[in-house]
Formats: C-alpha cells, structure tokens, sequence
C-alpha cells in the first residue's frame, strides 16, 4: 500500500464530473487500500477518488472511530433524502477550513460494492453526510460551493499563498 497525493482546492482537476466505472474488477482492489491509507493518514473519514486524480466515480469511507467499518461505493446514487440539517464540514482538498453545510439528514444509497455487487441502504448522520460530500466531489462540486463567493473566494487565496509558500 501506499499514499496517494490529494489535489487540493483550487485544483480544476476537482472541479470534472467523474466518468462512471463501466466494469469492477479485482484491479481496483489496491487503489481502494492505497485511498484508504490516505485518507487514514491525513486523517479523514471520506476521500473520492477524484481527490486523488482518478477520473471515476468511487469513493472510500469510514466514520467509524476505531477505523473498522470500511466503506467502498462505486457509481454511488442517493436515491432519496429527508430532514435537512447542518452539520460542521471539512475536506481533505480544503486543509484547515471548516464550515457548517446543510444536507440531508437521512438518505437511500444505492451503489456497487468493491466486488461489484450492488448495495441499497438507509442511513443518517455523519455516514449520510460524509456520502453527500463524498458524492459533491464524484460531481465536481466542493463543499466550499454551498458557501457565500465571498467566504469562498478567501479561502482559495488563502490555500493558494500556501500553495506558494510550499505547504
């Protein structure tokens, strides 16, 4: 295994809608560890793959606290949602930067597992938050976008000074 890089925001290559994955094969097994171990490390609890410069629609997740309820969505489609709320947001595209963002609170997934095999469940809270997040970036969306142009704008020049200053 091994860690991948993350773009980070303002990357355009955050902003491409991903290409749907048309076969799930056991050759995308090692992708999914090595997005694993990034995003442990970073630490996070969802990464895209568009996050790390795969162009297809997967994602990895994980809001266990012991890190023991690994989660693999590919082409992943929230097919309902109730009860909005807001919650505190952060992504690892975005280091240092929280803000509270208002999505469902329950939602209806259905996706393919890493074998392929097709899942459809219920959930809420922080799993069904970080989907929603997980799936704005499968879309070319961040997180930022649901944010004034204002507080937005701040934040890019802050993360590009950075960017500059080799951060």
């Amino acid at each position: 295994m091994s860690q991948l890089e993350i773009l980070k925001f303002p990357d355009p290559r955050l902003r491409q809608v991903a290409k749907p994955v048309a076969r799930v094969d056991k050759s995308y097994w090692s992708t999914f560890e090595d997005m694993f171990e990034t995003m442990y490390a970073a630490p996070g609890v969802g990464l895209a793959a568009v996050q790390v410069g795969i162009d297809e629609r997967f994602t990895v997740i994980d809001v266990s606290d012991g890190r023991e309820e690994p989660l693999v969505l590919i082409n992943p489609q929230i097919i309902s949602g109730t009860d909005a709320c807001d919650l505190e947001e952060g992504c690892l595209s975005v280091p240092g930067h929280q803000e509270s963002v208002r999505r469902f609170q329950s939602i209806r997934v259905q996706a393919l597992d890493k074998d392929g095999k097709p899942l459809d469940f219920e959930c809420d809270g922080l799993l069904a938050h970080c989907i929603q997040h997980e799936i704005d970036h499968l879309d070319g969306k961040l997180f930022v976008d649901y944010l004034s142009r204002l507080k937005r704008e701040r934040i890019r020049k802050q993360l590009e000074r950075e960017l500059r200053r080799g951060r």
